[in-house]
């Protein structure tokens, strides 16, 4: 394995939401009551647990981003998100231009609670939106209207220095005229960056048994690669062309929490069900926390974290996860930093005859400066990855 890094992030998971949206397979928990000043002692406790690990280097490394997530992490306490950042910094180094973002919600936005968490630290909001059209907000099962996410966009921008927000489309019947409609709109709206998700259908979902029960009228595969053809396409004229499968942003705006992730950085979890992944002696080690929020909650109570026994990954499941990830970004993985996390060249852990089938179909660019998809191979990265990986 390579040595340790200088850097390191840091991600927290609040797993509480006001509803279950129906397309959501994520940890997210609808709850009457929170009890915040526990669950507050519960994630500084466990961000404490992580700071004597000899993998994080507490006191030698950078932190070069946080990220709250969820769930909906606008239902935290801000005094809570103070005293997360606050003790973060106690642990480690600061890099001077950490980014720190928080995910929210419409229907959880206030003009004085976002300004609480700027004042707290945060210095990035992302919110989800999900759709500017009142009936698409319906049928995804938000609790927020067209005009409060406007609403809610225009205050935000008014607090934060850097806005993101997120869109679904690919949603049952939708053209491409409407889309474009939509996506012109959310460009026009768009300071530096936008997350823009096709709906997907995830087992264990409400939309999952409908689909299955009555069809939901997604659109087709041809109709899909046209949606997200015409998605690239835009984004670029407006200025945020496409630096991941989903997301796009204005050159320097890329969302350094995620880029870090994909391109293999370490980061930890904290929360419900947050994993993480840190760099041993000997191998890269995948932490995971109890998923249900009450047993996390207790586990911490109890035994000062809430982490469920970590595992060494084999080196092919680390080449995997860092393929899987980093051909996610449109520049793909730089050879040399490839070499610098595993110790091999791309040549010499690919194989050559299933990389060359899938440079000649125009699925993949094999060069000096790395490997990387091309929009074709985006498009179908899933069955790319299983060709290139076996």
């Amino acid at each position: 394995m390579r040595s340790h890094s200088s850097g390191i992030s840091l991600y927290v998971h609040w797993p509480f939401c006001l509803a279950k949206c129906p397309y959501c397979d994520f940890n997210s928990h609808v709850a009457d009551t929170i009890d915040h000043p526990a669950w507050r002692r519960a994630l500084l406790t466990a961000l404490d647990h992580f700071a004597i690990r000899e993998e994080t280097g507490a006191g030698e490394k950078y932190l070069t981003s946080i990220f709250f997530g969820g769930g909906t992490p606008s239902l935290i306490d801000p005094a809570t998100v103070a005293a997360l950042i606050e003790r973060a910094g106690d642990h480690w180094k600061i890099d001077a231009n950490i980014e720190i973002t928080l995910e929210a919600n419409p229907t959880s936005v206030e003009a004085g609670r976002l300004t609480d968490f700027f004042a707290a630290g945060v210095n990035r909001a992302s919110l989800g939106i999900q759709s500017l059209d009142d009936a698409a907000l319906k049928f995804l099962g938000r609790e927020h209207s067209a005009a409060e996410a406007l609403k809610a966009l225009e205050t935000a921008k008014r607090i934060f220095p850097r806005i993101s927000f997120d869109l679904i489309y690919g949603r049952p019947d939708e053209t491409i005229k409407g889309w474009r409609g939509e996506l012109s709109q959310a460009l026009d709206l768009a300071t530096d960056h936008l997350s823009l998700y096709q709906l997907t259908i995830e087992k264990g979902t409400p939309f999952y048994t409908r689909d299955r029960d009555i069809g939901l009228g997604l659109p087709g595969e041809n109709s899909a690669a046209d949606l997200y053809e015409m998605t690239l396409e835009m984004t670029a004229l407006a200025g945020l062309p496409a630096y991941e499968i989903s997301n796009h942003a204005r050159p320097g705006f890329e969302a350094r929490h995620n880029l870090d992730i994909w391109r293999g950085g370490d980061y930890m979890g904290i929360g419900p069900g947050a994993h993480g992944r840190l760099t041993g002696q000997k191998a890269r080690l995948a932490t995971l926390q109890i998923s249900n929020p009450a047993n996390w909650l207790a586990q911490v109570e109890e035994r000062g974290h809430g982490g469920v026994p970590e595992t060494s990954l084999s080196k092919e499941e680390t080449l995997h996860e860092l393929l899987l990830t980093g051909l996610r970004l449109t520049d793909g993985i730089e050879a040399t930093h490839f070499c610098s996390l595993t110790g091999l060249t791309l040549k010499a852990a690919l194989d050559d005859r299933r990389l060359e089938r899938l440079t000649t179909g125009g699925f993949l660019i094999f060069d000096k400066a790395g490997l990387r998809t091309t929009d074709q191979g985006r498009l179908c990265l899933n069955t790319v990855l299983g060709e290139l990986v076996g």
